[in-house]
């Protein structure tokens, strides 16, 4: 989907109160940005965060604080693409 602030999906299944947005960053490399409707000044005070930086925080979340954690089910790189891949179509 997208609007105003970019291509978007919802990470959460029947919840439409958040989406992350996706975009290519100036390096190629896939960035994600989050949007909460209960909490909008989210989105101004975090900018657009790097796949690389996701991954490395998860695994440090993981390593330091709970290994079965998957922090990254919010930032869905697959979905990400295939977004990306049809706004280009």
């Amino acid at each position: 989907m997208k609007d105003e602030r970019g291509l978007y999906y919802f990470p959460q299944a029947g919840n439409h109160e958040a989406r992350v947005y996706v975009r290519q960053g100036e390096h190629g490399e896939i960035e994600f940005r989050l949007w909460q409707a209960q909490h909008p000044e989210v989105w101004e005070r975090h900018g657009w965060i790097p796949l690389s930086v996701i991954e490395n925080a998860a695994r440090l979340y993981r390593a330091e604080r709970n290994p079965e954690a998957d922090p990254l089910k919010l930032y869905d790189v697959d979905v990400a693409r295939v977004l990306l891949r049809e706004d280009r179509a």
